[in-house]
């Protein structure tokens, strides 16, 4: 009995290196995986419009000199309208006076230039200042329970912004081992490898991030508490079997 028993619990060691002990690890690569590479343009590369992007905007006269109001097209010192819009997953999106016009794969500056053409036949200079408002980025710090979906508002913000704003990386993450998965529209997600433990990487951690990115920060993986938390039941059960089993066979 005491030999099942040993041959038991190196039986859990061995299958503590399994899956079924680190289910927990997402975004798994292998050691051979093929990361994209970082480049320095890519921290200052702009977003691009896609489908289901909620749009707001204002519209101003006299390039920014006056403001109108689109609803009674009467110049108002004190109220500024604003005009929210979706992009159709057809690319477009239907505007106000202008009717639909194709914003998926512009940048805000390229769809404020549109815009400002179409909105030139019905007013004299018209200056757009154009905004996304459902821009999120999605960060895990590292420990299972922590990841947060992040509201972003300005486009300058950095990886280390967005994970100071997850409150940075937990302890149980691994800062050399963090992964930005950019998602854009219509082609496959590129992936990027970046090492923060070091103050060489600071470059890769001032990246700008843009909607929809991913940031995921690999756990560290600790066995002793993973032994703790999974198998500690287990042989509890086993115990209590063995010492009924030694009792009714005295």
């Amino acid at each position: 009995m005491k030999r099942i028993f040993l041959l038991f619990i190196g039986a859990l060691l061995i299958f503590s290196s399994c899956k079924v002990f680190r289910s927990n690890i997402m975004l798994r690569t292998s050691t051979d995986y093929n990361y994209d590479k970082l480049i320095d343009s890519l921290s200052r590369a702009d977003y691009k419009l896609a489908a289901n992007d909620v749009l707001s905007f204002r519209v101003y006269t006299n390039e920014g000199f006056k403001m109108v109001d689109m609803a009674t097209a009467q110049t108002n010192i004190n109220f500024i309208p604003t005009i929210d819009a979706r992009i159709e997953t057809d690319g477009t999106s239907r505007l106000p006076l202008v009717g639909v016009v194709p914003l998926v794969g512009l940048t805000v500056v390229e769809a404020e230039k549109i815009l400002e053409e179409k909105y030139s036949v019905f007013y004299k200079k018209p200056y757009i200042n154009l905004k996304i408002t459902n821009k999120r980025v999605i960060v895990f710090p590292g420990r299972p329970g922590d990841a947060k979906v992040l509201s972003i508002s300005n486009n300058n913000t950095t990886i280390m912004e967005a994970l100071a704003l997850a409150g940075g990386i937990s302890e149980d993450g691994k800062a050399y081992k963090v992964k930005l998965i950019r998602n854009t529209p219509g082609m496959a997600p590129k992936v990027y490898l970046m090492d923060l433990s070091k103050i060489e990487g600071l470059a890769a951690g001032n990246t700008q991030v843009q909607a929809y990115d991913l940031i995921y920060v690999e756990p560290r993986y600790r066995p002793i508490r993973t032994l703790s938390n999974e198998v500690a039941p287990v042989l509890t059960l086993l115990t209590t079997f063995l010492i009924l089993y030694s009792i009714l066979t005295r």
